[in-house]
């Protein structure tokens, strides 16, 4: 998945949860102001969600480059390593020579 398509997919979740709470809180009695206030929980909850999964995919790499950085894997060993954490976190990965 390209980081557009995956922003894109972030974008939509969170445009869906806002949508969820507008359409929920209008068959409410509640005030106007309490209806606004679930509209603004619901983006916060989305966002907050997505920050989170971001938070974790980042702690992997950032795992990933330390054990690289030990020096304890060999070079072919150490890009298949990179290779499957960019995949597996939706990064498009091409193999091209690095000069």
């Amino acid at each position: 998945m390209s980081e557009r398509s995956a922003n894109s997919e972030r974008y939509i979740k969170i445009a869906r949860a806002c949508l969820r709470a507008i359409n929920e809180s209008g068959t409410s009695g509640e005030s106007r102001e309490e209806k606004i206030q679930k509209v603004y929980d619901a983006i916060d909850d989305a966002f907050q969600a997505e920050f989170n999964d971001y938070q974790q995919s980042l702690a992997v790499m950032g795992s990933v480059l330390e054990r690289i950085a030990s020096g304890q894997l060999s070079a072919e060993d150490a890009a298949t390593l990179a290779r499957k954490t960019l995949a597996s976190s939706g990064h498009n990965v091409t193999q091209k020579p690095v000069h």
